[in-house]
């Protein structure tokens, strides 16, 4: 089954800036989600990132924990098998994973929120070539925020001094094989956290949008694309003009006897940023919504704590 929402190639961006802008809000609009072929980003690269992962999930439980950092809420390195919970839910994921985030310079102010990452020293050039591909990601969302402020009839610009350092992180998932007598879903039914979301695994069956006849509709896409989607950040930046879905992973029949990969980029704001409505997207048929400004830190801070990462 295709994705019910639209998917767009990146270089209609550099060749109709105002098009490309148009098709993507239009696709949030009606979905919260779209598609991105000809992204940018090595295809190489992610593969070779992908097999590190498999290399490092295979690890013995106990040898997976010694990278986890309870402090750090999940910011960086391993959060073990049924952890992260929905938020609103009482049944935790079915799902492992692992947290890249921004390297910064020792002397960097941002430092005071940010973790340093965490290294494998037992894989091959690991911390390299997920930097990279963190870096790789970071560009395609700066670039799709660009599309995103022309829609909103704002500088393209707009964002660039919003996440030049934005405390963004790069999740590798591991769903591992399960079974009918398994509680909870694979990711359950949630909302991101952030201002949009890149993912890279959506070819893999799973994906499960809620559509606005409130219809959970599965989404695949072929390889190579990207799928992106808005995150409450966003919607809470845009009082509610941009939504963002509510969507989950769901294992069906003989798709829980295998593992499922998936790379997900989460594009966050510099921790400082204050959240406020922007003024273009109230009016009198839409008053504000979030009258109370907030910091981006203090945000996610809540968020983490509901989901059960802090």
């Amino acid at each position: 089954m295709e994705a019910p929402f639209s998917v767009l190639s990146l270089e209609d961006l550099d060749s109709d800036l105002t098009s490309f802008s148009n098709s993507l809000g239009e696709s949030f609009k009606q979905w919260g989600f779209c598609g991105i072929k000809n992204h940018g980003v090595d295809t190489e690269l992610v593969s070779q990132v992908q097999e590190m992962f498999i290399q490092f999930f295979s690890f013995s439980e106990e040898k997976k924990k010694e990278y986890f950092r309870p402090e750090y809420g999940g910011a960086r390195g391993y959060t073990p098998f049924q952890i992260e919970t929905a938020k609103d839910a009482n049944i935790a994921d079915l799902k492992e994973f692992w947290h890249v985030g921004r390297d910064l310079e020792k002397n960097d102010p941002y430092r005071r929120w940010m973790h340093d990452n965490l290294e494998v020293s037992d894989i091959s050039s690991f911390k390299e070539k997920t930097n990279q591909l963190f870096l790789q990601f970071d560009e395609l969302g700066n670039e799709l925020l660009k599309a995103i402020s022309l829609y909103l009839n704002l500088q393209p610009d707009y964002f660039k001094s919003i996440t030049n350092k934005g405390n963004s992180v790069m999740r590798v998932i591991h769903y591992p094989p399960i079974n009918s007598i398994d509680i909870g879903e694979r990711a359950g039914a949630h909302e991101d956290i952030n201002l949009i979301t890149l993912l890279i695994g959506g070819q893999q069956a799973g994906l499960e949008i809620l559509s606005n006849q409130n219809e959970w509709l599965r989404a695949s896409v072929d390889d190579g694309v990207i799928i992106c989607n808005i995150g409450d950040m966003l919607q809470r930046l845009t009082n509610n003009n941009l939504k963002s879905t509510t969507h989950r992973v769901k294992a069906i029949g003989n798709e829980m006897e295998s593992s499922r990969y998936s790379i997900p980029f989460f594009v966050h704001p510099n921790p400082d940023w204050y959240i406020e409505t922007l003024h273009n997207q109230i009016s009198i048929a839409n008053p504000d919504s979030y009258p109370n400004g907030i910091l981006a830190e203090d945000y996610l801070q809540e968020r983490l704590k509901e989901i059960k990462l802090s």
